[in-house]
């Protein structure tokens, strides 16, 4: 899978998800003006935009281990401290933060207890740790349609459905292995609607995550026949999607 592509591929990939996701975990995480926050795999700043709007950019920290989605998030949001780490070694102070949030990035961390375990370290005591993974398991991401199309291409070809945190109660799960305490778990919900199928399409051939990766890889005929498979099980237009993320709060 790939990350290391352009802000703008990514973006149009999930950042649009990411944007109608953000004020549901940013009220999960109880965010109000004053606090200390951090955005982990900031990705494009869809998260980071809602954090800011709620406190002040001067109290809203983010870090994302790619490096063209640190320099676009430096460049747009002026005042907010970006660097460049990955969730397993966040460059922080402990107890530096009254809230550590986490959207659609736990499932992608090399190893997600210790990046839960960093965000409750640089959490202060009490202070609330949130984070959202897509229900791949339960087939409520927002993937499913092209998925199903590429095994038909490939029928081996892995998804995203035994990921960290996909299946109901395995975020929760983490949260708790992490040493946070009082874990609760909800579902965030969120759809998209395409106005023609092109639109649905063009941002799986940017390369962005692991769908994008896969498009990438297949040779000219083999994308054309997956094209083709999605374009057949999508259906009327306007094309609307649906999806879910399962979403875990606990406090350090």
């Amino acid at each position: 899978m790939s990350f290391d592509v352009a802000a703008t591929a990514y973006d149009a990939f999930m950042g649009r998800w990411s944007r109608r996701m953000s004020v549901a975990l940013a009220d999960e995480a109880g965010i109000a003006p004053g606090m200390r926050v951090l955005d982990v795999g900031c990705g494009t700043g869809a998260l980071t935009e809602e954090l800011v709007r709620r406190v002040t950019p001067q109290l809203v920290s983010a870090v994302d281990p790619s490096p063209s989605f640190v320099s676009a998030m430096r460049e747009r949001l002026r005042g907010v401290d970006v660097r460049e780490a990955s969730a397993e070694q966040l460059p922080f102070e402990d107890g530096s933060f009254d809230a550590a949030l986490a959207q659609l990035v736990v499932h992608f961390m090399a190893d997600p207890v210790a990046g839960l375990v960093e965000m409750r370290r640089v959490t202060r005591r009490g202070g609330v740790v949130v984070a959202s993974v897509w229900d791949y398991a339960g087939d409520r991401g927002p993937l499913g349609v092209f998925w199903e199309a590429a095994r038909e291409i490939r029928p081996d070809v892995r998804d995203e459905s035994r990921l960290a945190g996909t299946r109901e109660g395995h975020l929760a799960e983490l949260f708790k292995t992490a040493g946070l305490q009082h874990v609760s778990q909800s579902v965030l919900r969120a759809t998209i609607e395409h106005p023609t199928f092109e639109a649905w399409w063009d941002p799986f051939t940017k390369g962005a995550g692991p769908a994008g990766a896969f498009v990438s890889g297949l040779d000219p005929s083999e994308r054309d026949r997956l094209r083709e498979a999605c374009e057949r099980r999508l259906g009327a237009r306007p094309i609307t999607v649906r999806a879910a993320a399962w979403a875990a709060r606990g406090y350090a």
